[in-house]
């Protein structure tokens, strides 16, 4: 019988990893895409959201299959209720990269005036911080997930300048407030995308420890 859930525990870790790196390209695309105003890359990113939702739900099966069949207690329960809320963040930052991807594809032929700066920061800073959550949750790693949960500050700062620029860009140029409003969306995926990389660098935590990091 332990023999069975060990081998449905390493499939579990493995679609996860698989998901995890699934993601990552997404975001690392979206990225891409929007920096090169590239809209057959983001029609890509988009059609490629549906086979991180078909591995959400694989992993969702595996777990329910887990709970329901073995019954796990302490560590591994621990490890599968983790992998449930991690997959559900995981899925909405594909859903983001997508998000991303369309409005690049909207943005496409727009010439934006407002600065960029802060927002190819945030991006830098997303990626970075899902590279970490995804490494703490396969190398087991308590100090990579609670840098990971550091750093949100960090994204949440330089999204409040962002809203700043696009502020002064509205007053300075009024006609070209529906760009800004497009630009504040875009700073926002990202903004979120921080939170659900923050959200799986705790369940990583609780996984390890039992429960979440104070603060």
């Amino acid at each position: 019988m332990r023999s069975k859930f060990d081998g449905q525990l390493f499939e579990l870790n493995s679609e996860m990893i698989r998901m995890g790196t699934m993601i990552e390209s997404s975001i690392a695309r979206a990225v891409s895409a929007l920096g090169r105003k590239d809209e057959k890359l983001a029609r890509q990113i988009m059609e490629g959201d549906m086979e991180i939702d078909q591995c959400q739900k694989k992993i969702e099966g595996i777990c329910f299959n887990l709970l329901i069949q073995q019954q796990p207690v302490a560590g591994d329960l621990r490890t599968v209720t983790a992998a449930m809320k991690m997959v559900t963040d995981m899925e909405r930052i594909g859903d983001h990269a997508a998000d991303i991807s369309e409005m690049t594809i909207f943005m496409g032929k727009s010439s934006h005036a407002a600065d960029f700066s802060h927002i190819d920061q945030m991006a830098s800073e997303t990626v970075m911080m899902l590279n970490w959550s995804i490494e703490a949750y396969v190398e087991r790693d308590r100090k990579k997930a609670q840098d990971v949960i550091r750093h949100d500050d960090i994204v949440d700062a330089l999204f409040d300048k962002t809203k700043q620029d696009i502020i002064r860009l509205i007053l300075e140029n009024p006609k070209d407030g529906e760009e800004a409003v497009d630009l504040l969306l875009v700073a926002k995926y990202f903004e979120r995308i921080g939170d659900h990389a923050t959200n799986i660098a705790e369940w990583v935590i609780y996984q390890l420890d039992g429960e979440f990091p104070a603060g």
